[in-house]
């Protein structure tokens, strides 16, 4: 027996819980393209619209036998799409925090590791212009900065007074402002 679109949704669910795939057919006629639209407006992406009726007919046909007589056709199926649109925003919602962790764990790491370059290139450039400076200018810079000697305490261990510590100091660091700049210079402070 042959229906057509016209035909109630009451008689086209009992001959598709008789498994009918005319009566299938007859439904997906009637239905698809009103439900695509429906899903387009929700989704407003063809692609996903397409899907999600493809997806919501699929289903029908496997649970179409389990529905009860009472069950409206069209009422269904809209809720069908309903729901799998709203399935498809909160999917959109969890990417969308998760691309927006990820970016900021990423600047974040980026960030990090241009500062440590910038930092070892800095230090590297520092540490070759101090090996620039006259020997003994050098070990005096040195044993200020880094050995974190007191003039008076390199006056004693080098024999020598500490004006001359001092001088042999301010040379260092103005003949490093100038080859550093003074951005640099900041740098070998802090």
């Amino acid at each position: 027996m042959s229906y057509n679109i016209t035909d109630g949704d009451q008689e086209l669910l009992q001959l598709l819980q008789g498994g009918s795939r005319e009566a299938y057919l007859q439904v997906y006629k009637k239905y698809q393209r009103l439900l695509f639209l429906y899903a387009f407006r929700k989704l407003n992406n063809q692609e996903e619209a397409e899907d999600v009726v493809q997806e919501v007919f699929i289903s029908f046909w496997d649970k179409c036998s389990k529905l009860s007589a009472e069950v409206s056709i069209a009422g269904y199926l809209y809720r069908a799409v309903r729901n799998r649109a709203l399935n498809i925003f909160a999917h959109r919602e969890i990417e969308n925090k998760y691309l927006e962790s990820l970016d900021t764990f990423l600047e974040s790491n980026y960030e990090s590791a241009d500062t440590l370059i910038r930092e070892r290139q800095i230090r590297a450039l520092i540490t070759a212009e101090i090996e620039r400076l006259p020997p003994k200018m050098r070990e005096i810079f040195e044993l200020s900065r880094n050995g974190h000697l007191s003039y008076k305490e390199i006056a004693l261990e080098l024999d020598i007074s500490e004006y001359t510590v001092g001088t042999q100091i301010k040379r260092a660091l103005k003949v490093l402002r100038t080859k550093l700049g003074a951005c640099i210079f900041l740098h070998l402070f802090f």
